[in-house]
């Protein structure tokens, strides 16, 4: 099966600041990030030749994406897939300029949670088709279940394992003091982060993301003809998408310590990219850390580290900005907050600017190959997101 290696260019990309932006509307924020692509790009609205829009909870068409930009008479679709609905848009985008329909589109991820007010955060509004077998109000709960259970399959203290979960936490957030667009950026400690207060044990406010506004956008083109526009496009590798059908927990095998789509979604990505041994091949990765352990668990599905052994690589250094394999070198969720729709695309914008080296004070050397990836959902019916660029040749 032929795949999309090397086929796709990103030629321009840009994000909006993220937050509580109460000063600011949907519309605001697509265009301030729209308009930062256009301009990186060197394009013209005009120029666009369709659309896609990634959003969980306000958009109801193309339309969202048209009147605000004023994008008259192109084809523009809405992508929902959850958590993943930024990079889902993103991936059919490249699926249409790779099939030789389009020789220029947009991708647009945005969200605005702040003000949404309570039905657009309530899990019923995003779930509806899950609800009768899942409690609302759930993600912390769930996600503190896989830490208890990780803590004690692999013999880890509470004190031990909560050391761990405290770095990831630190680490993300000082790499979003250097992220001029980030909604958190503030130091904190390893004693701060252990002794937060307890939002579902043994997760505590430090261990997970905020809620934010934001949005980011992508403007991507075929490789053979990117040149025509910049030279330091980046090129789009290998994507892996994969959907549970809520069918692991009713396996007796099932162990709550790993998400078989993350290692699915990766697999399928590794082998459309060439990659065969993640952790000396990627140089750096934006990973989906709503909670500090699905940080920690992903890098184990994602072959970062051995199984059972997350702690002793996050002691050793290996994910920090200067380690062997730097994860989230903006600050992640834990910083930027999660705008469901746009946090694919702002994932993607860190990696586009790492490798032209214009990510300033968190700017890793050499970088030839960056991963994204989301995951959003419920135990046994996640989907998630794996996608991997690299500059060209």
């Amino acid at each position: 099966m032929e795949g999309i290696k090397d086929k796709i260019a990103i030629i321009g990309m840009g994000c909006s600041k993220f937050g509580e932006l109460w000063d600011k509307g949907e519309e605001d924020l697509l265009v301030e990030a729209v308009y930062e692509a256009y301009e990186d790009a060197g394009v013209e609205p005009k120029e666009i030749q369709a659309a896609w829009l990634g959003n969980v909870r306000t958009a109801l068409r193309g339309s969202a994406l048209a009147i605000p930009l004023k994008l008259e008479y192109i084809p523009i679709s809405r992508v929902e897939n959850q958590c993943c609905s930024g990079t889902d848009a993103f991936r059919n985008a490249c699926y249409a300029v790779a099939a030789g329909v389009y020789d220029l589109v947009l991708v647009v991820g945005f969200e605005k949670l702040k003000d949404a007010g309570p039905e657009r955060l309530r899990g019923r509004y995003v779930y509806p088709d899950l609800m009768p077998q899942v409690p609302i109000g759930l993600p912390a709960q769930e996600f503190a279940l896989k830490a208890t259970r990780y803590f004690y399959d692999y013999r880890l203290s509470y004190e031990e394992g909560k050391r761990m979960l405290s770095r990831i936490a630190v680490k993300n957030h000082h790499n979003g003091t250097m992220s001029p667009k980030a909604h958190f950026k503030k130091e904190i400690t390893i004693e701060q982060a252990m002794n937060a207060p307890m939002i579902a044990y043994p997760l505590g406010i430090f261990d997970a993301c905020g809620v934010s506004d934001g949005a980011a956008a992508a403007i991507l083109s075929r490789s053979d003809i990117a040149k025509r526009f910049r030279d330091d496009y980046i090129l789009v590798k290998g994507i892996g998408v994969c959907s549970g059908a809520k069918q692991v927990p009713l396996r007796a095998d099932e162990d709550l310590i790993h998400f078989e789509e993350n290692v699915r979604a990766g697999r399928i990505a590794y082998e459309e990219a060439g990659i065969t041994d993640p952790l000396k091949e990627i140089d750096l990765a934006e990973v989906h850390d709503c909670f500090t352990i699905t940080e920690a668990i992903t890098y184990e599905d994602l072959g970062f580290c051995p199984r059972g052994k997350a702690k002793e690589y996050v002691e050793e250094g290996v994910f920090d900005l200067d380690g062997e394999l730097a994860v989230n070198t903006d600050g992640g969720l834990k910083c930027f907050g999660h705008p469901l729709g746009a946090s694919g695309l702002r994932m993607i914008y860190e990696i586009y600017k790492q490798m032209q080296y214009k990510a300033g004070p968190r700017q890793r050397k050499n970088p030839t190959i960056g991963l994204t990836h989301n995951l959003g959902g419920t135990t046994g019916a996640y989907t998630v997101s794996v996608a991997i660029f690299g500059q060209r040749d």
